[in-house]
């Protein structure tokens, strides 16, 4: 999921339509959860399929200790046996990552799942308190939080702050009406296209990018379009107002899996073309944490309990190989 939006150079007008709110949505917007606070829309008239269990009760994937990344946590960690994994879940979350169950308390998704499991790695017992995104980074630098797993993108600022231990994929989805032809795996295929993104976003920017560089080879630019809210996207895309949304992959991959009217027809970094953006656990710098979490993440990724977890919230595009500490990250914009 992109990290805090680029500046970027805006269109001179903007298609905004403001709907009214008449049609009952499968998924609402939720902010504050993460980066991708600006997720995605949907399509026809399918029906959601029970694909994602949403209940308080969430039979979590689970897995043995793993004793060499245990032997890397500071001793005094290791000693008291818990840690705090905080994540930007207050308010009510975005779905899949992170987001309130169906009894309306219970905070659930793909990250609090990913907490536990590393967790299960390193022998210790996991608190998941949600918090705000802001008070994710001041609670990690006061140390009342050890570690956040809250989909934070690695950027060549954070990292004189922190240190990263990853564990996804930063990417981006195009979502369609399912049953079509079209994909998009360059800038090329949007030519000609009418396509809904988050203003001030990575993915706007990138769009913008790549219509710069259509019209420069000759081809139509997409026409850009931006709303007001979540249930505009919606019913934008459910009356082929759009022909696709552009928005961070777990937002598309979630309503994709509930809503059963669209589908992703491309995958892109949230880097852009020249790197792929990383999503990883946020420690304090020189904590010490960095190492094993990494080494329990690869354990798990060895026993197949992390494909298990990402399978379960749809988001199987997103997995790594290997996790690493403090890789390349965003680089710094002005």
């Amino acid at each position: 999921m992109p990290t805090r939006p680029h500046a970027v150079h805006r269109p001179t007008t903007y298609a905004v339509t403001v709907l009214a709110v008449a049609t009952a949505v499968a998924l609402s917007a939720c902010s504050g959860a993460a980066e991708a606070s600006s997720g995605g829309p949907a399509g026809s008239t399918a029906q959601a399929g029970p694909a994602v269990n949403t209940s308080p009760d969430q039979k979590r994937i689970t897995a043995t200790k793993d004793e060499k990344a245990a032997a890397l946590l500071p001793a005094a960690v290791r000693e008291r046996g818990t840690i705090t994994a905080a994540n930007a879940g207050a308010g009510g979350g975005t779905p899949p990552l992170v987001f309130t169950a169906d009894d309306d308390k219970t905070v659930i998704g793909v990250e609090v799942d990913l907490a536990h499991l590393f967790a299960d790695k390193l022998g210790l017992r996991v608190e998941t308190p949600a918090t705000s995104w802001e008070n994710v980074f001041l609670g990690i630098d006061s140390g009342r939080y050890d570690v956040a797993l809250t989909n934070v993108t690695v950027t060549e600022e954070r990292k004189e702050k922190y240190d990263f231990a990853t564990y996804r994929k930063d990417d981006l989805a195009f979502e369609a009406p399912t049953g079509g032809t079209w994909k998009v795996t360059s800038g090329k295929d949007i030519a000609g296209k009418t396509i809904a993104v988050g203003s001030g976003t990575n993915q706007e920017k990138i769009l913008l990018d790549w219509n710069e560089a259509n019209v420069e080879a000759g081809l139509a630019p997409a026409e850009v379009k931006y709303f007001q809210s979540q249930t505009d996207y919606y019913l934008a895309l459910a009356s082929h107002r759009i022909d696709a949304y552009f928005g961070p992959n777990p937002s598309v991959a979630y309503h994709v899996a509930t809503a059963g009217q669209t589908e992703a027809i491309g995958h892109f970094s949230g880097a852009g073309d020249s790197l792929q953006g990383l999503i990883a656990v946020l420690t304090k710098k020189g904590s010490g944490l960095a190492a094993p979490y990494a080494a329990a993440i690869n354990s798990a990724i060895a026993d197949g309990s992390y494909a298990k977890v990402l399978q379960r919230w749809n988001l199987s595009t997103e997995g790594l190989a290997k996790s690493e500490i403090n890789p390349p990250g965003l680089p710094k914009t002005d």
